[in-house]
């Protein structure tokens, strides 16, 4: 099993975990069996109807950035972390 990372701001979709260990040969696999382990979490990960990764939302395969989305092969003992965007910084003004 994969050990998926979960960053704060989704652990309330997680019960509060932080770490959860989900089976699955890539990302899609493993949104599906999360979503198993608490119903709701995948419409915070993917856009079914589009069939791809919320915008903004990035993840990482061992240490990798996941460039194939949904279809990103994961290792059995494979570490996932799924990081939202953060918004914000500095804006430039034109006079």
């Amino acid at each position: 099993m994969a050990d998926v990372w979960i960053p704060p701001i989704m652990q309330q979709w997680t019960g509060g975990a932080k770490r959860v260990q989900v089976s699955g040969a890539s990302i899609r696999q493993i949104i599906d069996n999360l979503e198993r382990l608490y119903p709701g979490i995948a419409e915070h990960l993917y856009e079914v109807d589009e069939d791809r990764l919320m915008p903004g939302l990035a993840v990482f395969v061992d240490g990798e950035a996941a460039t194939l989305g949904l279809m990103e092969s994961v290792k059995e003992n494979g570490e996932v972390h799924f990081l939202p965007a953060i918004g914000g910084g500095a804006t430039a003004h034109k006079r």
